[in-house]
């Protein structure tokens, strides 16, 4: 089994990075060829997602949609100042679970896995594990 931490470093309060390219070089040295990927973010204000990565456009809508779901603004009853951030990560959701096929990560032609940083700018870590063979 494989394993590892990636780091993360955002620039914006609100920002979806992609991760693709680390987690495809993890794969990589890892010499598997089959199995299953975990990605999980050990943060309670950022989060992992999976969408399309050939259109940007998509990353800033994603990030305006959440803005407008959560509000900043809310009588929320923590009031540590990144309220909304703990909010938005529970409905975005902390880990990942991708099939491994062929030594290659099974994601759609167009899909790309996103770190989700809502609390930033931030240095952050994303933690991944093998499994397979």
């Amino acid at each position: 089994m494989n394993k590892g931490t990636i780091t993360i470093s955002s620039s914006r309060k609100i920002e979806l990075i992609d991760i693709t390219t680390q987690i495809n070089k993890a794969l990589e040295q890892s010499g598997c060829e089959g199995g299953i990927c975990y990605l999980y973010c050990p943060h309670t204000t950022a989060a992992l997602t999976i969408n399309e990565g050939a259109d940007p456009a998509v990353q800033q809508d994603i990030a305006a949609v959440i803005e407008r779901i959560v509000p900043g603004q809310f009588p929320y009853k923590h009031l540590e100042g990144n309220s909304q951030a703990h909010m938005m990560t529970s409905i975005i959701g902390s880990s990942e679970i991708i099939f491994i096929e062929n030594s290659a990560l099974k994601l759609g032609t167009w899909q790309r896995i996103f770190f989700c940083e809502f609390d930033g700018p931030r240095e952050r870590q994303a933690h991944w594990r093998i499994t397979g063979g």
